[in-house]
């Protein structure tokens, strides 16, 4: 392992910007990094339905009652977890280095997570929980979340064979979006489309008798994502490798990690490229994460879309999620993952901006469109006008460019951290995209509510990738391999 640049064990050392690094011969996947793959998978649909396409957009637009309320709500929320995640992720992972195995902490996160993902089910306007309450509930949601992000990820290297990192974490992506899609799916064929249309397949009446007057799908989505959570868990438990035990109790290791965590801030200067590229990274991962936040809300509030056209829409995106998952092992050996990031940075900045510029009654800024002069452009239940078409479109871009830059992100950290530490440089990761995302949606926020616009608030989001875009120029290493 090369000190400066954390090159995988296995890997020739990267020598100047431009060398080639030699690898083996490809090994087939084991059935320990399938698991991890899966694993990925099913924590991941928790984002999908949760965060993003159904229960956010339902939590703004329903139980706040108004989309630009409902989205500073929204962001407000993940202020609150974003905060306590930069906090005590990193913390989590340095002391897991010293104390070995991640699985029994994983456990516990499901132990945490699951309950209140059911509770989400009993999360109706009339009679169910305060808004506060629900609000709460997200909160300790998005914070065991991460912690399980940083947990599943320091285990990456060992799911992976030699040179694999790269696949791994494409494909874990993959496997989010392809689940994620499935889920959508039987969502809607099972619960919104019954009823609504009379298409063959279609059962005539919502499964299990559940009707739709009470936003049943969308309070659906809490347990569903619970029960894929526990079931995808449980390969991952059985077969892929865990740390060993280093013979440190907790109470040793949180104070050996706590000195480890001081002695990689400490000494930073000698890994300055991994220094760089996390401190590029708070910026663009908070750009990014705030599109999968809020997207979904932005969506429903400009183009007025209920449950049936979110479920759509979150199919759609998380289809072409799919895409950029298998994507960005491409683009990383082609370009190297520090280019490949900068790429899919710079096709989200320039996606997002034409998104900004949408509306039922408008194209791209300047083109007013009257749905009522044109007509529908096809005869569907939905997505009838080219405004809506071709802000599905644009969607469907910028989840290319995202999932990419996650799996490309991982990928680059795992070429330039010290093998030794890389529990400890996760923690650190997490808390690059953590550590300002409290701040990020803290400006979508306050630019939400002093513009009084949906569109105002994502302007501080454009600012956040433009910065991290410029950062990664100053990141030496994480090169294409031979």
């Amino acid at each position: 392992m090369n000190e400066t640049t954390g090159t995988p064990p296995g890997l020739a050392d990267v020598a100047s910007d431009g060398d080639l690094l030699p690898i083996g011969k490809p090994q087939p996947l084991s059935k320990g990094g399938l698991s991890w793959i899966l694993h990925q998978g099913s924590r991941d649909a928790y984002v999908v339905l949760i965060t993003i396409y159904i229960f956010a957009p339902y939590f703004s637009r329903v139980l706040v009652g108004d989309p630009v309320k409902g989205q500073a709500a929204v962001a407000d929320i993940a202020t609150a977890y974003g905060a306590l995640t930069a906090v005590t992720a990193p913390i989590l992972g340095a002391s897991i280095e010293r104390y070995g195995p991640r699985k029994p902490f994983l456990i516990g996160i499901l132990a945490i997570m699951i309950p209140l993902l059911l509770m989400l089910w009993f999360a109706q306007p009339n009679g169910g929980p305060s808004v506060a309450l629900i609000g709460l509930a997200l909160i300790v949601l998005g914070v065991t979340y991460n912690w399980g992000d940083v947990l599943h990820n320091s285990l990456l290297s060992r799911a992976a064979e030699r040179g694999q990192e790269p696949l791994l974490s494409g494909l874990g992506y993959a496997m989010a979006n392809g689940l994620s899609v499935s889920l959508l799916i039987f969502m809607m064929w099972g619960f919104v489309l019954p009823g609504a249309v009379h298409w063959p397949g279609v059962p005539a009446a919502p499964l299990f008798g559940l009707p739709t007057a009470n936003h049943e799908p969308a309070r659906l989505s809490g347990p569903l994502a619970g029960a894929v959570m526990l079931l995808g868990a449980i390969p991952f438990l059985l077969w892929t490798r865990d740390a060993s035990r280093t013979g440190r109790t907790m109470i040793q290791s949180l104070g050996d990690g706590v000195k480890l965590l001081l002695d990689i801030f400490g000494n930073l200067k000698g890994h300055k490229d991994v220094a760089t590229f996390l401190a590029a990274r708070m910026f663009y991962c908070d750009g990014m994460t705030a599109l999968l936040i809020f997207g979904g809300l932005l969506a429903a509030g400009l183009m007025k879309w209920g449950e049936l056209e979110m479920l759509a829409y979150g199919i759609s995106l998380s289809i072409f999620g799919v895409l950029g998952g298998l994507i960005a092992p491409w683009l990383d050996k082609t370009l190297g993952p520090r280019r490949a990031v900068q790429v899919e940075i710079l096709g989200c900045l320039a996606v997002l901006a034409g998104t900004l510029g949408m509306g039922r009654d408008k194209i791209l800024y300047f083109w007013p469109y009257d749905a009522a002069a044109h007509g529908p452009v096809w005869n569907g239940p939905l997505f009838r006008t080219l405004p809506e078409l071709i802000y599905l479109g644009l969607g469907l871009l910028i989840a290319v460019f995202v999932t990419a830059q996650y799996a490309s992100s991982r990928t680059l950290l795992v070429r330039l951290a010290p093998p030794d530490r890389i529990a400890a440089f996760f923690g650190l990761f997490s808390l690059s995209g953590t550590a300002t995302v409290w701040l990020g949606s803290l400006l979508v926020a306050l630019a939400t509510k002093i513009f009084h616009s949906q569109v105002g608030g994502f302007l501080p989001i454009a600012g956040l990738l433009f910065l991290g875009v410029v950062g990664l120029f100053f990141v030496k290493g994480g090169e294409r391999q031979a």
